[in-house]
């Protein structure tokens, strides 16, 4: 019977149930775990790369702060050097500036007294003097002149220049700048012959060596400190009892009528004679004709040649 249950052959489209079941459950478990290992594989590698890219990004983010930190540090540097060379740049920018304005305008700038000395001196080689002229905004194929003021340090001014010195100053003659140690010596010159402009000293206070003409040797004549000449007495005493007398004589001597010399002083016309009168008594010499004036004037002036 066994024999014929062998014999018979299963139905066409039964299952084998001779092939062990186990087969089919080991190979549904097995492709079930190779779809699981597959997956879990899938998925543990999508994570590492998911985490890969996560820590990337993460440590893509902290170099990306820690490069801005830094760079921010190097920028604070870079702002904290470059605000040093910036004020360099801008301190140097506004010399130039200062010196092309100085140029523009005509104006020297004198404040640097030692090329002012060697564009003064006689004696320094030329090149010398001309490079001191250039480096004070002078040309030299323009004419100059120096300036003297009272107690104060010399100057060099373009020819055509105004003075705006307050006190007494001589002006020199305007004069190639290769001459510019003449001007200075007729400057000096003309400063001797300046006054305060007082009642008791009476007189311009800028006196141009141009405008001096053969007065100016009454320069060399008389020297400060030593003993003045006899009508500089004269003045001198007359001068010490008669307050109002420098100024009327100054008056009269440098005005063009005895009318003008009234009104310069602000007396009536018969007052200043009566002055004249008396000083006349005092100097010993007329001051109303020709001579006596011109007289009076080289007295005036050598009475400021004389003072030390």
């Amino acid at each position: 019977m066994d024999s014929d249950r062998a014999g018979v052959p299963s139905p066409v489209g039964a299952p084998d149930r001779t092939a062990p079941a186990s087969g089919g459950v080991e190979t549904d478990r097995s492709g079930a775990a190779s779809g699981v290992t597959e997956t879990s594989r899938a998925g543990a590698a999508s994570g590492v790369v998911n985490g890969d890219r996560t820590r990337a990004a993460s440590q893509a983010v902290g170099t990306g702060r820690a490069g801005a930190a830094s760079r921010g540090g190097h920028v604070g540097q870079a702002r904290g050097a470059s605000s040093v060379v910036d004020a360099v740049i801008l301190e140097r920018a506004a010399g130039v500036l200062r010196l092309v304005l100085d140029r523009t305008r005509g104006r020297v700038p004198a404040d640097d007294p030692a090329l002012v000395e060697t564009l003064l001196d006689g004696t320094a080689p030329e090149a010398a003097r001309l490079h001191a002229a250039r480096r004070l905004g002078l040309d030299p194929a323009l004419a100059a002149r120096a300036l003297a003021p009272l107690n104060e340090r010399p100057r060099v001014v373009p020819a055509g220049t105004g003075t705006d010195t307050v006190g007494r100053l001589g002006v020199g003659p305007a004069v190639p700048v290769l001459e510019l140690p003449r001007s200075w010596a007729e400057a000096r010159t003309a400063l001797r012959f300046t006054a305060e402009g007082t009642p008791q000293d009476p007189g311009p206070r800028v006196v141009h060596a141009e405008e001096l003409g053969g007065i100016a040797l009454l320069a060399d004549l008389v020297v400060p400190g030593a003993e003045p000449p006899p009508d500089v007495r004269a003045l001198e005493t007359a001068a010490a009892t008669t307050p109002w007398l420098p100024a009327t004589l100054h008056a009269v001597a440098y005005t063009a009528s005895l009318r003008a010399a009234a009104s310069e002083i602000n007396v009536h016309h018969s007052t200043l004679q009566d002055r004249l009168a008396h000083a006349e008594h005092l100097l010993g010499w007329p001051v109303r004709t020709p001579q006596g004036r011109l007289r009076l004037q080289l007295a005036l002036a050598m009475r400021r040649l004389a003072r030390q």
